[in-house]
């Protein structure tokens, strides 16, 4: 009877221990704790001014950062890779360039979207390209061709503004799907970012990114095309610049030389904030996503607080260090820990 009662005394505490571990390891991913922080900072900003959590307001805000979230989406998958694209910002300049010169010379919509798509595959291939070709480090061709891209929109454009375009051309980056106050660009990052997690998640291109991340070498030993796969990643980067600068001039109704300046760091902080690795081979697109809301809506809520430019950036780039740091704290904590629940066993 004693002995029965042991074993069940003991099961018990085997399942509490299960428990226990069960909600520690839950509680220490980082899309957890992005969403934790989220929580938080929507009851901060909630309880000093009530028009935070205005409907109208949260969906009004989502034009200031659908355009990048949407590119943080394929740069989820050059940083999952061990790569770098400082140059996206150069290229939706340069695409941007392109869509305002072709409106004034009477160009279609269409048109305009064909053009600023193919601008923006081709400046995203010439990267994998050269970067694969030569054997070169991703950031090395990036800054290389940030300013060679960005030369080229200020040289052709100078100081001029193309703000001639097409009638229904703002219906893209300014307008709300009919009957609601639901932006079209931010539907279009909502399904997007469904379509990037799919591909990630549950396909074997999305494994063949993991591999390359934690292991390029064991990777092309397992049989993976690790240049095409790295061409390919930058080269849908570069259809998404495309994408990218379409939505950002029919917003604005104007192009200049200088749209877009400062977009990349901001798009990788995006990426890194939401818990992908910056050496590759760990992420999810749901952290992306949870972060991307998480910076969007706190300059939102610190514009009306009425929060300074530095400030913001103090605590966004306090946020960045904080994204970089403690999942490597969790993982030392997790081993540890895992080391000390081997040893009393």
């Amino acid at each position: 009877m004693a002995d029965r009662q042991d074993l069940v005394a003991k099961s018990r505490l085997i399942d509490e221990m299960s428990v226990k571990n069960r909600l520690i390891e839950f509680f220490t991913k980082w899309e957890v704790i992005l969403v934790i922080i989220f929580t938080l900072m929507v009851l901060f900003f909630s309880g000093r001014t009530p028009y935070f959590l205005d409907w109208f307001n949260l969906m009004n805000a989502t034009f200031q950062f659908s355009e990048k979230a949407i590119m943080a989406l394929p740069m989820i998958f050059i940083i999952m890779c061990g790569d770098i694209d400082i140059s996206i910002a150069s290229i939706i300049a340069l695409c941007a360039y392109a869509v305002g010169t072709a409106a004034q010379a009477g160009a279609s919509i269409p048109s305009l979207l064909f053009i600023s798509l193919l601008v923006g595959t081709l400046a995203g291939l010439f990267n994998g390209v050269m970067i694969t070709g030569l054997n070169m480090p991703a950031i090395a061709v990036t800054l290389a061709t940030q300013s060679m891209y960005r030369g080229i929109s200020i040289g052709l454009l100078g100081d001029q503004a193309r703000t001639s375009f097409p009638d229904g051309f703002g219906i893209f980056g300014q307008e709300f799907i009919p009957n609601t106050i639901i932006p079209y660009e931010f539907v279009l990052y909502l399904a997007l970012m469904l379509l990037f997690a799919f591909i990630l998640h549950k396909t074997t291109y999305g494994r063949r990114l993991y591999a390359i991340g934690n292991s390029a070498e064991a990777a092309r030993f397992s049989g993976v095309n690790v240049k095409l796969t790295r061409i390919i990643n930058f080269t849908v980067t570069g259809f998404f610049c495309g994408l990218t600068a379409m939505l950002l001039a029919s917003r604005i109704l104007s192009v200049r030389s200088n749209i877009a300046t400062g977009w990349d760091l901001e798009i990788i902080t995006l990426v890194v904030l939401g818990g992908v690795a910056i050496t590759g081979g760990k992420g999810t697109v749901f952290g992306v996503f949870v972060g991307s809301l998480l910076v969007g809506y706190l300059k939102f809520g610190m514009g009306l607080l009425k929060f300074s430019g530095t400030l913001m950036t103090i605590v966004i780039g306090s946020l960045l260090i904080t994204a970089v740091l403690l999942p490597r704290l969790l993982d030392l904590y997790k081993a540890n820990r895992k080391l000390r629940l081997q040893a009393q066993h």
